[in-house]
């Protein structure tokens, strides 16, 4: 209740005009900005080839990751030594990695109908288009979907024919899983994505399911994509084609660099041209519940132990980076990616528990500390915990009791929403 004896200026109607000429933008802001949606996000997709995908393919990664570990760093001191890990962190990280790699090795699987397998008869992409489904239908991986072919011309016919194999055999299947993922790969005007968007309202419709139930993610491999023609960010612009059915920016480090001109020797996720790219991308997303994945390394772990440790200190190094510029996820092209990558993230949410649980507290408890942290401050330090439980890296006790907050409190605190 306003004070009556303090003296204003603006009287009712002023303040009523003000809220009637807001009201719209209000509600476009709502629309655009949801928030994050408030759901647990993979720390990685894993792309295999749609003719070699197969039931057993997450626990075959798993296997082939863990015969790794067992030749090049068989304990917690050994893989300290190769990732300039201290021994208390390795000690924890080691545990919880071999753990991972035999409980759930993949948590995300995208089945690839398109670099990764080609061009082949349409009979037989029909057929794999076909299995595909049975895969995801089956629970393969907790996230599971395809990667179609793009909307380009000369591909596009037989890209909506694999979709809509795959789809109407998922969903006559059961019901369409949760962890369901489509991407939609080079793309390069928002039309395109407006386009998918379109065939799956059809789809949709067809199928008695409700609107908006199916989405998918936007691979941004074109400079097209990141600048249009015309100057604009052509990002948000694809963002608003897909009519809030855009789940993810997937950045795709190989094509995307091969048309800025970079030489093969040089592709990596940290290149400059892709560090644009992803600052583009991030700047275009926030705020929209559209979550960013950052691209992959070719550079495989494979042969002799030092040229297997090599690629580890690069794969580790490069996930790291990645995850302090907020990229939360990233490709794996590798089984033998796998210890490094869950490695690094989980390295990077334990070596920071102690330090966001006591500014967090502290933060709830209005006490002074070290950092004069803010709502948006709070906001992150709940996100980062609330990732590193989700990926398993830290045990919900472990927050909860320094902090004194529940999983409901850290969501509010984090600006998620009910998912």
């Amino acid at each position: 209740m306003h004070d009556s004896f303090a003296a204003t200026t603006f009287d009712a109607s002023v303040r009523a005009g003000i809220e009637e000429r807001l009201a719209p933008i209000d509600a476009e802001l709502a629309r655009r900005y949801p928030g994050d949606p408030g759901t647990r996000q993979p720390v990685h997709t894993v792309y295999v080839p749609a003719d070699t995908c197969a039931a057993g393919t997450p626990r075959s990664w798993g296997d082939q990751a863990l015969s790794l570990l067992d030749e090049h760093a068989p304990d917690a001191a050994a893989l300290a030594a190769v990732l300039g890990l201290d021994a208390p962190l390795a000690d924890q990280v080691y545990e919880r990695l071999r753990a991972k790699l035999r409980r759930e090795p993949v948590e995300d699987l995208r089945i690839d109908f398109e670099d990764g397998y080609g061009r082949r008869p349409d009979a037989e992409e029909d057929g794999a288009a076909v299995r595909a489904a049975a895969l995801v239908a089956g629970g393969v991986a907790p996230y599971a979907g395809i990667r179609m072919k793009c909307l380009e011309a000369a591909v596009r016919e037989r890209g909506i024919r694999t979709l809509d194999l795959f789809l109407t055999a998922l969903v006559n299947a059961g019901p369409l899983p949760g962890g369901l993922r489509l991407t939609l790969p080079k793309v390069s005007h928002p039309e395109q994505v407006a386009a998918l968007a379109r065939l799956l309202e059809r789809f949709e419709g067809a199928h008695g399911l409700d609107a908006g139930a199916v989405g998918f993610e936007i691979q941004i491999e074109t400079t097209q994509a990141v600048l249009g023609a015309d100057g604009t960010a052509t990002l948000a612009r694809m963002i608003d084609a897909a009519g809030g059915r855009a789940t993810g920016l997937h950045y795709g480090t190989f094509d995307y660099s091969a048309a800025c001109g970079v030489s093969a020797a040089h592709q990596s996720p940290d290149h400059p041209a892709a560090d644009h790219a992803k600052a583009v991308m991030q700047v275009a997303a926030a705020g929209t519940g559209v979550r960013l994945c950052d691209g992959s390394t070719n550079v495989l772990p494979v042969g002799r132990t030092p040229q297997v440790h090599e690629a580890w200190r690069l794969h580790y190094g490069l996930v790291r980076r990645s995850l302090a510029r907020a990229y939360y996820q990233g490709w794996d092209m590798h089984p033998g990616h796998l210890p490094t990558r869950y490695a690094a993230v989980y390295a990077f949410y334990r070596e920071g528990l102690e330090r966001a649980t006591g500014r967090l507290a502290a933060y709830v408890a209005g006490r002074g500390g070290t950092h004069l942290d803010e709502p948006a401050t709070a906001r992150a330090l709940a996100g980062y915990l609330l990732r590193g439980v989700d990926c398993g890296a830290v045990d919900a006790d472990e927050v909860t009791g320094p902090t004194g907050l529940e999983r409901a409190a850290l969501e509010e605190l984090a600006g998620r929403r009910a998912a």
